[in-house]
């Protein structure tokens, strides 16, 4: 993607140019010192020098790049991060030194240029090695983290080649006296984009560093905008592309790219404006040409007031010339192969799995038999869901339901005998297949794997989402009823009628249970909580069936709470006649049959719903009730995909039942706080038993996203 190519071009031209720099500067060092009166001295060390340079770099490279390939998942991980971490170590370093040398660079590589040409070529050759060598290895790892961030190759490669093509355009322009560039105003500018880019790879690094387990904080998410934003719009792409940065990060990644974004750029704005202000007013002659800034490559011979006499070549050294050229050309390579070769082995590795915009796991020919892992790498640059499907049923049997650009996450699945595929669902973009591969192999021993999920279509939970429409309306008649005979309890002043009557309201809205979140203003209307409102209890807003449970168990008179009745009679019969427009999603269904026994385990049993009838214990037995008609709704389509599940969770919500009970003294419920210890364990182990096997239904049930 293009956008991804923008910050290696930059990382390419600035280094290139840096690089390109030193090269050139070293040429006409020695030119002058062929043109001014000294020892004639040959280029040809020079660019001995800066291949060797070169390929120390590739070398550097690919050890990061295959070395990094052999190791297990964790491995890759650690590797990564700490190379990020130290990439960004040495780019920050580099932007400060060339803001405090620039001007002086090209002196300073004069002399010891001068040096090398009365030591001997080899001492030339090795000049120019050190002072390319730096910046070439440089630009390797900082290109190789950046490309890491950013999840993609292809564009990192195209982006850093562009930027040192022109880099070495520019240096043979400004060489040949053919451009001139305040190479000093660039450098600074340039600077500010490198550091916000580097603040990226810091944080992408830390976060590598915390799947590795190398630093905590792993699961403390500071914020996750993949729900939120579509991370292939325009925008997204951008922002991403040019600060490295992913749409989920945790609090520590967070922390230090501020940190390092916020002191790097002041300290840095600081320093120009530290040098500016003792920058020498120029009063005499100017300066020499190849010390502004923008001509540091000048070639014209510098005037001078006696020319040196020339001074006897020293004698060749063809034996150190050979070593250092056996050295820079030979070493590295071997030394690179010898880590890749010896590298430890990836036992037990995963196996990667690339999702493109143009392609499913298209670097997946072959799987064995049993557990395994996969690491599936999106590189696709939208969000994508990916299934491993079993051809013959295709049935799914393992998935990613949201894996964003440029990340990637690792899953396990147990595989048998049988054909079986990858499906790619890219937002945005038509669904892609893999090729089909056949797993074979498999022993008596073997694990045996989770079964496939049959995938299913909104289509087939139409018919549960309509009878949960046709089952709410008599339930909404029953509370309109129960309600009026509230009213009619505070009319003749009968709170403990009222009490009673309340109770079974608040069940048989409760038993409405999979249908309420459809409700919108008119279901906090009717069962709202005063916890979120800024007056609480005494807000206004606070209506409903929880706010004539508060003022019956907190004195307040039948009087005050005839018009809290009123309106909440109102309110269901508004419901009522806006039922018809009011359908329940089919796609929710799987998930309230799980989560209308969650909300009773977080809100009714903490307490947290309780405003003074201490009704927890009847109200999530109304839920188990409100439960076991959805299951029944979706009964056909559960057991198709998992035939033993319904029977195991009717037993556990048996046990449940039971449990919730035997908290009755004589038949009359008892709050939280008045139940024995060992009836509240044994109802939080019953609920949570069941919840665990619930928990299953909405990813069996789930319809695919495309």
């Amino acid at each position: 993607m293009w956008v991804d190519a923008l910050p290696n071009l930059l990382i390419g031209l600035r280094e290139g140019l840096e690089a390109g720099l030193v090269v050139s500067i070293l040429l006409a060092a020695v030119r002058r010192g062929a043109t001014g009166g000294g020892r004639a001295g040959s280029t040809g060390p020079i660019w001995l020098g800066v291949v060797a340079a070169i390929v120390l770099a590739l070398s550097f490279g690919a050890v990061l790049t295959f070395y990094r390939s052999v190791l297990p998942t964790t491995g890759q991980e650690a590797l990564g991060g700490a190379l990020s971490v130290l990439a960004v170590v040495l780019v920050t370093g580099m932007i400060f030194w060339m803001r405090r040398t620039a001007r002086s660079l090209a002196g300073e590589l004069r002399e010891k240029v001068a040096e090398a040409l009365r030591i001997s070529t080899a001492a030339l050759a090795f000049t120019a090695f050190l002072a390319v060598g730096r910046e070439g290895v440089e630009t390797a790892l900082f290109l190789w983290t950046a490309a890491q961030a950013s999840g993609q190759t292809v564009a990192p490669i195209i982006g850093a080649a562009i930027g040192i093509a022109i880099a070495v355009l520019l240096c043979v322009l400004l060489y040949r006296g053919a451009a001139k560039i305040r190479l000093d105003l660039f450098f600074n500018r340039t600077a500010i984009l490198l550091i916000v880019i580097a603040a990226g790879v810091l944080a992408y690094g830390l976060g590598d560093l915390q799947d590795a387990g190398w630093l905590p904080g792993h699961a403390w998410v500071a914020f996750d905008l993949s729900q939120h934003i579509d991370a292939s719009s325009w925008w997204a792409t951008i922002i991403t592309g040019v600060t490295e940065l992913s749409p989920v990060m945790t609090w520590l990644q967070v922390v230090f790219y501020l940190g390092y974004l916020v002191t790097v750029l002041t300290v840095f704005v600081r320093e120009g404006r530290r040098q500016h202000a003792a920058k020498p007013v120029a009063t005499a002659a100017p300066a020499k040409p190849e010390e502004t800034p923008g001509a540091a490559t000048e070639t014209e011979p510098e005037p001078a007031a006696a020319p040196a006499p020339k001074q006897p070549a020293p004698a060749g050294r063809p034996g150190r010339v050979r070593a250092v050229v056996i050295g820079a050309f030979v070493l590295p390579p071997l030394i690179a192969a010898a880590l890749i070769g010896f590298a430890p082995g990836r036992a037990n590795a995963a196996q990667e799995i690339t999702v493109t915009a143009s392609s499913c796991a298209a670097d997946w020919s072959d799987a064995d038999s049993g557990s395994q892992d996969f690491t599936v790498v999106n590189k696709s640059g939208h969000t994508v869901e990916i299934n491993l499907v079993q051809a013959a049923s295709q049935g799914i049997v393992a998935e990613i339901e949201t894996l964003g650009p440029a990340t990637q996450q690792t899953m396990t699945a147990t595989l048998t005998d049988g054909s079986y595929s990858w499906r790619c669902l890219i937002d945005g973009m038509p669904t892609t297949t893999s090729p089909t591969v056949q797993v074979s192999g498999s022993s008596a021993g073997d694990q045996a794997p989770p079964p496939s999920v049959k995938p299913i279509t909104t289509a087939e939970l139409q018919p549960a989402a309509d009878a949960y429409d046709r089952y709410v309306a008599p339930k909404l008649v029953q509370l309109a009823t129960q309600v009026n005979q509230i009213r009619t309890d505070l009319t003749a002043n009968q709170i403990p009628a009222a009490r009673a009557d309340w109770l079974a309201a608040q069940l048989t809205w409760e038993q409405v249970g999979a249908a309420y979140d459809s409700f919108g203003d008119l279901g906090d209307a009717i069962d709202g909580l005063p916890q979120a409102l800024p007056l609480g209890v005494d807000d206004p807003g606070f209506t409903g069936l929880h706010r004539i449970e508060y003022g019956l168990w907190h004195g307040q008179s039948a009087a005050a709470l005839m018009p809290v009745a009123d309106q909440l009679s109102t309110d269901i019969a508004t419901l009522q006649g806006k039922l018809p427009q009011l359908t329940v999603d089919p796609t929710d269904m799987p998930v309230r049959a799980h989560e209308i026994l969650e909300d009773a385990l977080r809100d009714h049993l903490s307490g947290l719903t309780d405003e003074g009838a201490g009704a927890a214990y009847p109200e999530t037995y109304a839920d188990v009730q409100g439960t076991r008609v959805v299951l029944g709704m979706l009964a056909t389509q559960i057991t198709e995909r998992r035939p033993q599940l319904l029977s195991v969770v009717d037993s556990q919500l048996n046990t449940l039942s039971q449990a919730l009970l035997a908290t009755q003294v004589n038949g009359q419920w008892q709050s939280l706080d008045a139940t024995a210890l060992a009836a509240r364990q044994k109802v939080d182990a019953a609920i949570g038993a069941v919840l665990e096997n619930l928990s299953i239904i909405p990813d069996i049930l789930e319809v695919p996203a495309h």
